[in-house]
């Protein structure tokens, strides 16, 4: 069964020419001009990923992220006429999982398609992924992040990128390494986003147990420290 991709852009040029691509790649593409449109279409079609232009009529890109993370997981690539690192930082702060500055070229819209597609799809686990420390419980079956008893929210990057530090207490990880390990070798983006999820999962758990802590290795990268006795 062909993967669905929700194309919500309000630039009828652009969202024809992706539709075209991604049809011609195998996708089921369905377009909605609009903020408003775009929720209504995400409800009602059950996307594989998401095709998010920030500046859109009715409600713009950030209000329908907003929308979508509150009850799904679904995999956002969020397109941008700016460019600007603020828009790229913001959206990866609200749980996008990947950013395109216009113009694109279609092929690496593709290709970043598919890299997040496989992203997802490898995180299926083939047996149970949970880890438990004092007063943390990650569960990677259900994308639970339980932090000392309490449910917390958190986008699927996150979750990957802990679980991955976590899994190997102590040990250090460069950007590099955890770009290509968490985000996958054929991101296309810098290590500024390793810094973003880092800085935003901090926020969720510091100063909760003095058992563990996230570091931060001066010059190198970061750990997901065990703290001794």
């Amino acid at each position: 069964m062909a993967k669905k991709i929700l194309i919500i852009e309000d630039d009828s040029n652009i969202a024809e020419l992706i539709r075209l691509y991604v049809e011609r790649d195998g996708f089921e593409a369905t377009v909605a001009p609009d903020g408003g449109k775009g929720i209504s279409a995400f409800e009602q079609v059950g996307p594989d990923l998401v095709l998010l232009d920030i500046m859109l009529p009715v409600m713009d890109g950030w209000g329908v992220l907003r929308e979508i993370r509150a009850s799904s997981k679904t995999p956002v690539i969020m397109l941008t006429a700016k460019g600007e690192t603020l828009d790229k930082v913001s959206g990866l702060e609200m749980g996008a999982d990947d950013y395109m500055t216009k113009p694109f070229e279609p092929k690496e819209l593709l290709a970043r398609i598919h890299a997040v597609l496989r992203r997802y799809e490898g995180s299926a686990p083939a047996a149970a992924r949970r880890l438990s420390f004092d007063k943390l419980e990650i569960d990677m079956d259900s994308f639970e992040l339980t932090v000392d008893g309490k449910k917390v929210e958190a986008p699927p990057k996150e979750m990957e990128l802990l679980y991955h530090l976590a899994s190997s207490p102590n040990r250090v990880y460069t950007r590099n390494q955890l770009l290509d390990e968490v985000w996958g070798f054929d991101y296309f983006g810098d290590s500024r986003t390793v810094d973003v999820h880092i800085k935003r999962l901090r926020e969720k758990l510091e100063g909760v147990s003095d058992q563990w802590s996230l570091k931060t290795v001066w010059g190198v990268g970061y750990k997901f420290e065990l703290n001794n006795g």
